[in-house]
Order: structure tokens, then C-alpha cells, then sequence
């Protein structure tokens, strides 16, 4: 499964914005998804920005396989979104590798210029055969609140 380390540049961005987001300022929709650690059974936060598609609430994770996506997997996919003093749990199913297409594709036109560097030449043009080749790289979860 594919990771991508965050940069420097990367590591001072999410700071930055998950400081704000635990004030309740939320930067184009971003929030905080807390899971337990799998080792440690701690909180661990990392903001996400959340997506709507359809009427459904979606979680990717443009770094691929990483430590909050590793948590959700180890917690039966429970966790919650916090923005400020408010905290939503909620259950994430992840998705199979042929339902992803229309939610990258919605996921990029959103969010392209944070994230596009992560997605190696796609965009929300991009061919449904080529989002399919790529989605076994990109963890996507369905939420549902609790």
C-alpha cells in the first residue's frame, strides 16, 4: 500500500490548520479526525477535509496508508470529526477499489490545489479507467454518524 511521508512544508501546513480547526476555525471545510491509536489506545488527531458526495460524507487520504488511516482500519472504523468544541463520532466503511473513481474525481475538483501534488498527474478530468488504476493508493471511507 502506498505512503507518502508529509514534507516540512506539508508538517507546518497541517499544524497550522489543525491549530485553527481546534479553535474552531475550519479552512475550507477542514476538521480534525480523532482516532484511537492502535498501539497506544490514545486520541490521535490530523485534519482531513471531509467531502460530500451525493448526500454521503467521505474521508481520503491523498498520502495514501497513513498512521490516522492505519488507527481507523485497528478501531473498526470508529472515530469522530472535531472542529472547535464540537465532536461528530462517527463509523467509516472503507471503500472497494471500483467505487472510488466518483469520489477522487469529486474529491480533486475540491481540493486539487492542497492535495494534487499527492496524485500524481490526475485531476477531476481524469478518466474513470485511470482513477480506478490509481485507487488502490488512496484510502477512502464512507461516514456515517453514530
Amino acid at each position: 500500500m502506498r505512503y507518502v511521508e508529509a514534507g516540512r512544508s506539508a508538517n507546518l501546513f497541517n499544524a497550522c490548520v489543525a491549530w485553527l480547526t481546534r479553535r474552531g476555525l475550519s479552512l475550507y471545510g477542514a476538521q480534525l479526525v480523532a482516532v484511537r491509536g492502535r498501539k497506544s489506545g490514545e486520541w490521535r488527531t490530523n485534519p482531513v477535509n471531509p467531502l460530500t458526495v451525493d448526500g454521503e460524507r467521505y474521508l481520503v487520504a491523498p498520502r495514501g496508508d497513513t498512521h490516522w488511516v492505519r488507527n481507523l482500519r485497528a478501531a473498526d472504523g470508529h472515530g469522530e470529526l472535531r472542529l472547535g468544541k464540537r465532536t461528530t463520532p462517527f463509523h467509516a466503511a472503507e471503500l472497494p477499489d471500483a467505487a472510488k473513481p466518483p469520489v477522487l474525481r469529486a474529491y480533486l475538483k475540491r481540493w486539487k490545489f492542497e492535495v494534487g501534488v499527492f496524485f500524481e498527474g490526475l485531476d477531476h478530468t481524469s478518466t474513470d479507467a485511470a482513477l480506478l488504476k490509481a485507487a488502490p493508493d488512496y484510502p477512502v471511507f464512507r461516514l456515517t454518524t453514530r
